[in-house]
């Protein structure tokens, strides 16, 4: 018998760390699969005042987003100042805060006041994810291992619809405060696990000087000398000493960074790949699923509950290839053909509806339907939902890796605000008009995929920071630098 290599037997430490980075996504997930089944709830209607229109829904599962985005704007400069580590465990902390006062809430706005201080939480801690795990990766996993939060994200789905449907049939305000309890107790642990385990990045240390601490992290993350990216960092690290400058100017210096003239095309490009994962109808998606079933013919809340929760494993499913070979197919072609498939799926949704083919005599229409939603799921998972959070971290230079990666996340939670706003009162207006939307978007970011974006797949960050410079400073095409073979990294 073949004995297994001494890796496969006892995993280095990095990658327990981005496991235990990525359990944290977890949150989101849960999160994002409670807020629509609780909130129709019959239970849950009834303590607040009975129905409400589809405004009021839209407002009270969108109440979180634009918190977040707030919130993320400033995650990359908390992280920046305080560490990896500890400014993600102040956002844990923050999210089941907000969580606690939801699963107690005894009046609409109070419910939404929870949702609001959660938003702040998520912000803070969900974009800094990717931005660790992308710093203490080794190039030969960077992909993999990066994925790992969206991984969780989709198990968090799964966690929160089974949830839902389990307490369902509580007879009493519990069966939606059940979820919430649960979801703020974990934050609390996550929270504590991250603050106390998880290690800071060494590149993060290398940044602010630290050296000797970075080279003992790097020997405690087990990450061989071979494996470290050689990165160099004199010039980037002559905005940390700004002689008699105060905390306030360097904070504006910093955020504003992301600005300047050798970066701001990677930060528009990371912001729209970001808002446009959105305007895809991902979330549209997730958050009304249950409502999505019910107007493609599901008539009873079990049903809708039940198809939601499905839909949830099959996005997990889905996700575990997409992380498998997500160095294999590149963030390019996965972010323009998934763009394709999920634009053509919206439209023929769309058309069915504008044809009223989904309600016919046969009823065939609707199974086309409730099969093309979990096809998008999918499409999305194998594709966008790995490709471009990535993609949008790892373009970005050490300086502005971690302010550039969250402001397009609070891209990401503004849109995601529209979204979740706007879809109930769409299907409430037109059946059809949300999924054209949310097509003719998917359509768009292909074509700019197309134009703008350049393959990074196994190339180291130096090797992609370097390829940047060259463009900025008038060098070769980035084009033709990024496809040029991969240097040989020094030992």
């Amino acid at each position: 018998m073949r004995l297994l290599p001494e890796h496969m037997k006892k995993p280095p430490r990095y990658i327990w760390a981005c496991v235990l980075c990525s359990v944290n996504g977890l949150l989101f997930g849960m999160d994002t699969g409670i807020i629509g089944p609780a909130t129709d709830m019959k239970v849950f209607k009834a303590s607040f005042g009975g129905s409400q229109n589809a405004t009021i829904h839209g407002l009270i599962v969108s109440s979180i987003l634009i918190p977040a985005a707030l919130s993320s704007f400033f995650a990359g400069y908390l992280s920046d100042r305080l560490g990896r580590p500890k400014g993600i465990s102040i956002g844990v902390f923050v999210f089941g805060v907000g969580a606690a006062i939801e699963a107690g809430a005894v009046s609409l706005g109070m419910f939404i006041a929870g949702r609001v201080v959660e938003g702040l939480g998520e912000g803070l801690f969900l974009g800094n994810l990717v931005v660790l795990i992308c710093e203490i990766s080794p190039t030969s996993t960077r992909g993999p291992l990066t994925t790992g939060p969206q991984l969780l994200i989709t198990l968090g789905l799964v966690v929160g619809f089974f949830t839902c449907y389990g307490s369902s049939n509580i007879q009493s305000s519990l069966s939606w405060r059940t979820p919430f309890i649960l979801l703020s107790s974990l934050s609390m642990i996550l929270c504590a696990s991250t603050f106390f385990f998880l290690p800071e990045s060494p590149r993060w240390l290398t940044l602010h000087g630290r050296h000797k601490e970075a080279a003992e992290t790097w020997d405690k993350l087990e990450v061989s000398q071979a494996e470290r990216e050689k990165v160099e960092l004199q010039s980037e690290t002559t905005e940390v000493v700004v002689p008699v400058a105060t905390v306030k100017e360097k904070a504006v210096h910093k955020l504003l960074d992301i600005f300047s003239k050798d970066v701001r095309t990677r930060t528009a490009l990371a912001v729209f790949l970001m808002g446009m994962q959105q305007l895809s109808g991902i979330d549209g998606v997730l958050y009304y699923a249950p409502l999505l079933f019910q107007q493609a013919g599901l008539a009873s809340s079990e049903a809708s509950f039940f198809a939601s929760g499905v839909s949830a494993l099959v996005i997990f499913a889905a996700t575990i290839p997409g992380l498998i070979y997500a160095d294999g197919w590149g963030r390019r072609h996965s972010i323009i053909y998934g763009g394709v498939g999920l634009g053509a799926i919206m439209f023929l949704i769309g058309g069915l509806y504008a044809g009223n083919t989904v309600h016919g005599t046969f009823g065939a229409g609707r199974w086309v339907v409730i099969v093309c939603i979990y096809i998008f799921a999918i499409i999305y998972s194998l594709t966008w939902a790995v490709a471009v959070k990535v993609y949008s971290a790892e373009i970005q230079p050490q300086r502005t890796r971690a302010s550039a990666t969250t402001l397009a996340h609070s891209s990401n939670w503004l849109f995601n605000f529209l979204v979740a706003l706007t879809t109930p009162i769409l299907l409430s207006k037109s059946s059809f008009g949300a999924y054209f939307l949310f097509g003719g978007c998917s359509l768009l970011t292909s074509f700019v995929g197309a134009l703008f974006m350049h393959e990074t797949k196994g190339r180291s960050l130096g090797e992609i920071e370097e390829a940047f410079k060259h463009k900025a400073t008038g060098g070769k095409n980035i084009l033709s630098a990024l496809r040029r073979p991969m240097m040989k990294s020094a030992v």
